[in-house]
């Protein structure tokens, strides 16, 4: 038991220090403890029942039906599930892109995340890597080009709705209107919104990333801004993809629509608790508090002299990248010279102020060097 408890403190201990990753840290489970003792299996297609009972179902539906309703839809026209995260979630949408064309062309940009060129692998889909503009966001010049060379192919928009490093939302008008200059007929829209999806449709102004703009799938992550301890994810998609990849299977008495056949179901939980607790006013709520961290962040370095900045109303704080000593203390994510701090719920003011602190103790230290 030693052991178990050493593992907890140090994940805890880190759990406290970390800036640089979009998990929210104030969450607290503990009431659904029992169900570790229990077998839960929601195996198939949340929407139809199965010989094995134990499962989260109803609820699963519950927490779908709350995400197609925040995404301009319902649960009429679009279809989800609950999966491990946002990896298995556009795995899905492309997946569902694959089956609705005859070898289609995949655009995305280079700022999408590292996760994406896996999936597209995995189901050997044809794509093009598009140029992404110094804020994250897709060159839409670039992409226009590609386009013209490739217009006897159906194409697939894999769009950020919240870049990694830079949080960039990429631009759904531009996108349709280069559709609609080289008249794209076959032409499939998946949303990555790991993070922004329960954020964006509360930012003015609003993002055009959701149903009502005509996209046809979308994936979130469900762990990091409402935050758990588990990784999961929603992932949604119009009916008629999901109708079209649809299987029975006698051996559980259900259909099979997911990626994995078991699914977990204490996720579900986890997500409705929350949904419960909170609503779309917690929501909101969280969102302006978070962005007010961010600007709070933002402002505080640039104090120091620190070059940093945001995309617009976003929770991601871009800026020079520190020492490796201080990127370790704080577990700050980098790419070349650029890292970030991340505003997630659970993050304090004084936890900004104590790096900025040591930051700016290295700015310091670094500028005496420089003089001597």
């Amino acid at each position: 038991m030693s052991r178990i408890k050493d593992i907890y403190d140090r994940i805890s201990d880190a759990s406290a220090n970390f800036l640089g990753y979009p998990l929210a840290k104030d969450f607290n489970y503990s009431e659904f403890a029992p169900f570790l003792n229990v077998c839960i299996n929601n195996v198939g297609d949340p929407e139809s029942p199965s010989t094995l009972s134990i499962d989260t179902k109803d609820i699963e539906r519950e927490v779908v039906s709350f995400f197609a309703d925040i995404l301009s839809s319902s649960t009429k026209d679009v279809w989800g599930y609950v999966t491990n995260g946002g990896t298995e979630g556009n795995l899905y949408g492309l997946y569902l892109a694959r089956e609705s064309f005859n070898n289609p062309v995949v655009y995305y940009s280079e700022s999408t995340h590292y996760s994406v060129k896996k999936n597209l692998h995995l189901l050997n889909l044809k794509n093009i890597v598009v140029r992404s503009q110094d804020n994250g966001e897709m060159d839409y010049e670039d992409l226009e080009n590609l386009i013209t060379l490739h217009r006897d192919k159906p194409a697939v928009f894999f769009l950020n709705i919240g870049t990694t490093m830079t949080e960039a939302v990429d631009d759904l008008d531009r996108i349709k209107t280069i559709i609609k200059k080289y008249a794209i007929k076959d032409y499939y829209i998946h949303c990555d919104a790991a993070f922004l999806g329960y954020i964006a449709p509360f930012v003015e102004p609003k993002p055009k990333f959701d149903f009502a703009e005509g996209i046809d799938s979308i994936s979130i992550s469900g762990h990091k801004f409402i935050g758990g301890p588990i990784p999961c994810g929603i992932v949604l998609a119009k009916r008629k993809h999901r109708d079209r990849i649809v299987n029975s299977v006698s051996y559980v008495g259900t259909l099979d629509t997911t990626i994995t056949g078991s699914r977990n179901g204490l996720t579900p939980l986890l997500l409705w608790a929350f949904i419960e607790k909170h609503g779309k006013e917690g929501l909101i709520s969280r969102t302006k508090k978070s962005q007010e961290l961010a600007a709070y962040t933002e402002q505080k370095l640039k104090e120091i002299g620190v070059n940093a900045w945001r995309n617009n109303e976003a929770l991601t704080v871009v800026l020079d990248k520190p020492s490796d000593i201080l990127c370790k203390k704080y577990q700050l994510a980098s790419e070349n010279d650029m890292a970030h701090i991340i505003c997630v719920p659970g993050t304090e003011e004084w936890q900004i102020d104590a790096f900025v602190e040591d930051y700016k103790k290295e700015l310091f230290i670094a500028e005496r060097l420089t003089c001597n």
